[in-house]
């Protein structure tokens, strides 16, 4: 029989954004931590460069300010922005408490290194590999909480609500989750749930993310209610190692903070034609640059190279991308990295305020699956650890001052399987998640049109009527859940995209080539919206 779990709050996700919010409530808290994989698994272990905080004295809080809303495209809220940069140094000093090891220079400072768009050195980092020094540790420190039970391989199906079992008032009371060891869908009651599910960059043919970035979060959310924002803005890396077998490697944008050349085939640098911080400019414009010169020249790649650099300068500042690119070949102190752009973070998600709620009441959403308002139309590079950890003290904060007034979850039904069977068709599945990442590559990438964004809604939804029929016949499976959740984030990225009639930011649309005189948010409200109790 499936098995049934009861928590004071459930954290669906293992990344930087849940465990902070794990270890920041209060020890006589229950607290279930879910992951799809191993603990470590999420996006959090891939990122290279750090995370940005005013830590020198040569900096400002306005300065971070003034560079992030300038990277957004006039879509930042600045409420959110100051909020989350007022509370980086508190953060990062939470970050040092938990054992993580910032790399110093020889006066024992912390070293700082400066990345696309920001005026000043403030991205405190591990070498480059930040996101794993992040992850061990704080995975480290749950494994040793008494009061913290981490759940590996198991998949969300859906979150459960007051609505779903037919009571009233507009509460989550938990999710049922799959267990991938035994492939059976267990119910978890919690008083609190968090959502920590990362982005939706597989819903892409060419990604930065681990696989499970399928927007999990975000597709659950939406179904249970919740409204989303800022879907159509989606950031593409400007420099994923292009190799057949370098699967979703990313080549940091430190390497060009610290003075790496874009360049063409020729070896001829381009980027000052696109604007004159050069390799410096924000991500959005770098990518575009780089699709732009492909497309002209017919090229598969382009280059980055810093191999004007010292060797024992690259090695010691870029250690696990030398390393990597050493496995393929190629020895980045002697010759220019090949790259390409691939998707790497969704800027938009589901809404949520200061602390981290959503429409839903004690449902909470922190990480890169929530819109906090903090990256506008671009998300300025190494602003979303941060928005993790600044977001995620902040719902731990939230869940401690309401723990009180928060009444145990009700029973809900385990889940039904009597009346779907094992699916003899499973290449229905592969065979539509590879259509599902080619035309959303192909249709609603980094340059767009309104009628390739109008060919991908006529796909995106006979996909959904296709996966509908299959979710409710057949027994549920990582690859179908996941499959089902791409699907429903691709129709809101796409529905999204056709609002914006104008192009800003990470959206741009050769039909509006132009920016409109009042930006707003793109904000799609589902059917079972219903407002949440203060």
């Amino acid at each position: 029989m499936p098995h049934s779990h009861e928590y004071d709050v459930l954290i669906i996700g293992s990344g930087a954004a849940g465990l902070t919010v794990a270890l920041n409530l209060p020890a006589h808290l229950r607290v279930a931590v879910v992951s799809k994989a191993d603990i470590t698994s999420g996006a959090t272990l891939w990122a290279q460069g750090g995370i940005a905080a005013v830590l020198d004295n040569e900096d400002s809080i306005e300065n971070h300010i003034s560079d992030t809303l300038n990277a957004g495209g006039g879509l930042c809220h600045e409420d959110a922005v100051r909020f989350t940069v007022e509370n980086a140094r508190a953060s990062i000093e939470w970050l040092i408490a938990s054992g993580v090891n910032f790399t110093r220079d020889e006066n024992e400072r912390l070293h700082l290194t400066r990345e696309g768009g920001h005026s000043h050195r403030r991205i405190i980092h591990a070498a480059d590999a930040t996101g794993n020094a992040v992850s061990t540790a704080l995975s480290d420190q749950a494994a040793a909480r008494d009061n913290i039970d981490l759940f590996s391989n198991r998949v969300a199906v859906d979150l459960i609500t007051n609505r779903k079992l037919a009571l009233p008032g507009n509460r989550c009371v938990g999710a049922y989750i799959l267990n991938l060891g035994d492939n059976h869908v267990e119910l978890f009651r919690a008083r609190f749930t968090v959502i920590a599910t990362g982005g939706a960059s597989k819903a892409y043919r060419y990604t930065t993310n681990p696989d499970g970035a399928s927007g999990d979060g975000i597709a659950m959310a939406w179904r249970a209610g919740c409204r989303v924002a800022n879907m159509e803005f989606n950031q593409f890396h400007p420099t994923c190692l292009y190799h057949p077998h370098a699967k979703s490697f990313l080549i940091s944008e430190a390497v060009r903070g610290e003075g790496g050349l874009l360049t063409l085939p020729d070896g001829s640098r381009f980027m000052d034609r696109f604007d004159k911080r050069a390799e410096l400019a924000p991500r959005d414009i770098v990518a575009r640059a780089i699709d732009h010169e492909m497309k002209r020249l017919g090229a598969d790649h382009l280059y980055l190279d810093i191999s004007h650099k010292p060797a024992t300068f690259i090695r010691e500042h870029f250690p696990t991308i030398y390393d990597k690119c050493l496995e393929f070949g190629i020895d980045i102190t002697r010759e220019p990295i090949p790259v390409v752009p691939a998707a790497h973070y969704t800027c938009g998600g589901i809404t949520t305020d200061d602390r981290a709620r959503t429409d839903i009441n004690q449902l909470y959403a922190v990480g890169e699956a929530a819109f906090t308002g903090l990256h506008g139309a671009n998300r300025m590079a190494s602003n979303s650890l941060l928005e993790c950890l600044v977001y995620g003290r902040a719902a731990a904060a939230d869940i401690a001052r309401r723990e009180h007034d928060i009444p145990p979850p009700p029973q809900a039904p385990d889940w039904d399987e009597s009346q779907v069977r094992d699916s003899d068709e499973d290449v229905i599945i592969s065979h539509n998640w590879d259509e599902l990442r080619h035309f959303m590559w192909d249709y609603v990438g980094i340059v767009r049109t309104t009628k390739r964004l109008q060919r991908a809604k006529h796909r995106v939804d006979l996909l959904a009527r296709e996966i509908g029929e299959f979710y409710s016949n057949y027994r549920v499976s990582n690859d179908l859940l996941e499959l089902r959740n791409l699907v429903t984030v691709a129709d809101l990225i796409i529905c999204s995209a056709l609002q914006r009639k104008e192009s800003r930011g990470l959206h741009f649309t050769l039909d509006y080539p132009g920016l409109q005189n009042d930006p707003e948010d793109t904000v799609l409200v589902p059917t079972t919206y219903r407002v949440a109790s203060p």
